[in-house]
């Protein structure tokens, strides 16, 4: 079969224009698709980071919304495998103008120290690492923070509550490197509850809980539910990837919408492949007679055209694959609302993927018709007009 291969790719470009135009066609469709695969592939398939291996958010069972008492943290800390934890309260806030979507990042009211720990892999000078720890309006922020709001040591940024009735206002002592949660501020907790009064105080929205091995995380997760299990306010202990996809899950069925779609798109695929190749076919009817005249038996006429039909398909298929590359840049650049979009890439399996169901594609659109060739009687097949 391989050495028809020249005359198979010189078919395929017959008809130089459709051709084209199926290739540019199915490109396009498997760049979203890929693009689809590579979102669904990041959020449900791809490991956690190594610095998150470690780490559980516990939060109320009711609701992230709905608080927990702050002395949870000290028996959450007597658990066998527990290294340290950390209080991780949302602030929110308005920073200039909340109609900019730019203005916008993640600000968390957190105890220095701790956060230090839990948040092991963070870089910052000692220097900075001080500052940040005894000076109470002091906050440390990201570097792709500071660099995108252009911040720098010393800068003051004022913060107009929402959530909380307090305004505050930080000042800029430690920028740290990080490989994901780039994009955050931490500030003192004690400088919101004194903000706040007394009538605040005692309450949470989440403890982050460092692990002393990823062997322990199961267990501390169940034994930290068991333990408040039977209390007014219980909790719910998930891994800190884990907590992350449910703000996805906020979206609604995520998982379904993008199957849903990767679905649709590959069925519209296969429709305008299967009418561009059953054109080519009836076109060829009385070549095909030829072929038989000169010896070509029925499977070779068939893997012929199957051949031409998979060459294209894929030809298109990698097309798309390397726009779909391209289209996850863009979106790496945009603003995101997860670690995940930010680190957006086509991976080697959904390359693999996106490839094979460009080839099923081509197959299973040319079928029907290479079949339908391959059966006509020689004598019909001269008689063709087409």
């Amino acid at each position: 079969m391989f050495r028809y291969l020249p005359l198979v790719f010189k078919n395929s470009w017959r008809n130089r224009r459709r051709t084209s135009l199926t290739i540019v066609s199915i490109s396009v469709s498997l760049a979203l698709l890929g693009v689809l695969m590579a979102v669904y592939y990041a959020f449900y398939l791809s490991d956690a980071p190594p610095s998150q291996a470690l780490r559980l958010v516990v939060r109320n069972r009711i609701s992230l919304t709905v608080p927990m008492p702050k002395f949870y943290g000290a028996k959450i800390q007597q658990i066998p495998g527990v290294r340290e934890v950390c209080i991780s309260q949302w602030f929110g806030g308005v920073y200039k103008d909340r109609r900019d979507p730019k203005n916008f990042f993640a600000r968390f009211a957190v105890e220095p120290e701790k956060i230090l720990v839990v948040r092991g892999e963070m870089q910052i000078p000692e220097d900075q690492k001080q500052a940040f720890i005894h000076e109470r309006t002091a906050c440390l922020i990201g570097r792709s923070l500071a660099e995108k709001q252009n911040f720098h040591l010393g800068d003051r940024i004022p913060i107009q509550g929402d959530i909380f009735p307090a305004n505050l206002e930080f000042t800029v002592r430690a920028i740290y490197d990080a490989p994901e949660n780039n994009e955050n501020l931490y500030f003192n907790l004690e400088y919101l509850e004194q903000t706040l009064g007394e009538s605040k105080m005692g309450q949470v929205g989440t403890f982050y809980v460092l692990a002393d091995s990823p062997e322990s995380v199961p267990r501390i997760a169940k034994t930290i539910d068991d333990e408040f299990h039977n209390s007014p306010v219980q909790t719910k202990t998930e891994s800190e990837r884990a907590f992350q996809l449910s703000f996805v899950a906020f979206l609604g069925n995520v998982k379904l919408f993008l199957l849903s779609i990767c679905g649709a798109v590959t069925f519209t695929i296969l429709l305008v492949s299967a009418n561009t190749i059953a054109m080519s076919v009836r076109e060829r009817v009385r070549e095909v007679g030829v072929l038989k005249t000169l010896g070509f038996t029925r499977g070779t006429i068939l893997s012929l055209i199957l051949g031409e039909a998979v060459a294209i398909s894929t030809i298109g298929g990698a097309l798309g694959v390397g726009l779909a590359g391209l289209l996850c840049g863009l979106v790496r650049r945009g603003p995101a609302f997860s670690d995940d979009i930010r680190r957006l890439t086509i991976q080697p399996p959904v390359i693999v993927v996106c490839l094979a169901v460009a080839a099923a594609i081509g197959l299973l659109s040319a079928f029907i018709p290479a079949w339908n060739a391959s059966r006509t009687p020689i004598v019909e097949a001269l008689r063709s007009s087409e």
